[in-house]
């Protein structure tokens, strides 16, 4: 089974009813969706940034009790430092929580599904972007 690695953007835009990323997810099996611990603690600092924000947080606890939320292994580590020594070279970085989250997807072999392009740069990364309706 295929996994699909939600990136925070993707959760942004599922929060918010996006209609593309709402008909996909709920087209997925709930046990083919994880979110990176990184994706994790995103989501609590923009939390922390909006304490009043009583009905957000109601619905990021009810995302992150469905969906699995992916631990940071020694594997992802090293898979970090390879992804990022690789793309050092290749010229400028992209953002350190980025790099974070699209080393777990590889190290994982979850499909990232972002709508960030920076992304497509990262050497063995399949990503697909669910803002996009089906069929275009």
């Amino acid at each position: 089974m295929t996994r699909y690695m939600l990136d925070t953007n993707i959760v942004s835009h599922l929060l918010r009813a996006h209609p593309a990323v709402v008909a996909r997810v709920t087209a997925a099996p709930m046990v083919a969706l994880c979110l990176s611990a990184i994706t994790g603690a995103e989501l609590m600092y923009g939390l922390a940034k909006r304490p009043g924000a009583a009905r957000l947080a109601r619905a990021v606890d009810e995302l992150l009790r469905r969906v699995e939320v992916l631990p940071w292994t020694p594997s992802v580590m090293a898979g970090y430092g390879e992804t990022r020594a690789a793309l050092e070279s290749q010229g400028p970085p992209m953002g350190a929580l980025d790099l974070l989250i699209a080393a777990h997807a590889l190290e994982t072999g979850a499909v990232l599904v972002t709508n960030d392009q920076a992304f497509r740069r990262v050497p063995g990364l399949v990503v697909e972007d669910w803002t996009v309706p089906t069929g275009n």
